[in-house]
């Protein structure tokens, strides 16, 4: 035996070695289960794939291209949190300045826009090819239950991003948008069965619901589009639903692999 193989023997059989690749070489059906088993970023595929499943035209690579920009918009929306300050007397400024004067700034910022349209459009085409196809049926409910949920918060992604350029397309859009909140059954006082939701007063019932505190007052922390409106949009957009949308990405890829794949029997 040679000095090399000696070493690599040695480093082989280390612990440090060992507690990094639990299995060896994958040789065999057997040794390839394990690896992919006992691997983080393995465990997610099955071990074996249909043939069909493997073609681009079965499923599109819509579920991975959503993913993907998923991971752009993360990226490139953390650098523009550098550069950016959720007020009303410095954003519209802080976004002029990022287009001017920081360093592939309005290149991170159109990547950024157009990624954020294509994800509404990509996570709309896997949701319709996943219905059409029948995938959406037993053993999968939870899974498209969870995926319902992560096509609402892309779209709440792009209604919360869509203020925080802070102009007059960004403020009057939402003002529209946030109107709409009004009418939430029982949540918004001009919607049905508010008026169902109130408490005794001395002069009689007095409406839970109204416009200082129902569905809108509570979107925008206000009854107007203003400071508050842009802190409570910045912070869902930037922290709560990404983090959110995350997790659920976490659990809709692991029941892909618990409910048997993306081509499994349904």
């Amino acid at each position: 035996m040679s000095f090399l193989e000696r070493v690599d023997n040695a480093i082989r059989r280390s612990s440090a070695w060992r507690s990094l690749f639990r299995q060896p070489y994958p040789s065999d059906e057997r040794s390839r289960a394990y690896a992919v088993m006992n691997n983080v970023f393995l465990h997610i595929h099955p071990v074996r794939v249909r043939q069909h499943a493997v073609k681009f035209a079965y499923t599109f690579c819509l579920g991975g291209l959503s993913f993907f920009l998923f991971l752009v918009l993360t990226v490139t929306g953390v650098y523009l949190m550098f550069f950016y300050i959720p007020s009303t007397t410095n954003a519209y400024t802080d976004i002029l300045n990022i287009q001017s004067s920081v360093a592939f700034g309005l290149l991170t910022r159109n990547v950024h826009r157009w990624g954020a349209h294509l994800m509404v459009f990509f996570v709309f085409l896997h949701m319709m090819r996943v219905f059409y196809h029948g995938a959406y049926k037993p053993p999968r409910e939870f899974n498209w239950v969870i995926g319902v949920l992560l096509l609402l918060m892309t779209i709440a992604l792009s209604f919360t991003g869509y203020l925080l350029p802070w102009d007059q397309l960004a403020i009057w859009a939402i003002t529209v948008g946030s109107n709409m909140a009004r009418a939430t059954p029982l949540l918004g006082y001009e919607g049905p069965g508010s008026r169902f939701l109130a408490i005794p007063g001395p002069d009689g019932m007095v409406p839970f619901i109204h416009s200082g505190s129902d569905a809108r007052f509570l979107l925008l922390g206000g009854r107007f589009v203003g400071e508050t409106a842009l802190l409570r949009f910045y912070v869902l957009h930037c922290v709560a639903i990404p983090l959110a949308a995350a997790l659920l990405i976490a659990v809709h890829f692991w029941r892909v692999r618990k409910d048997g794949g993306i081509s499994g029997a349904l």
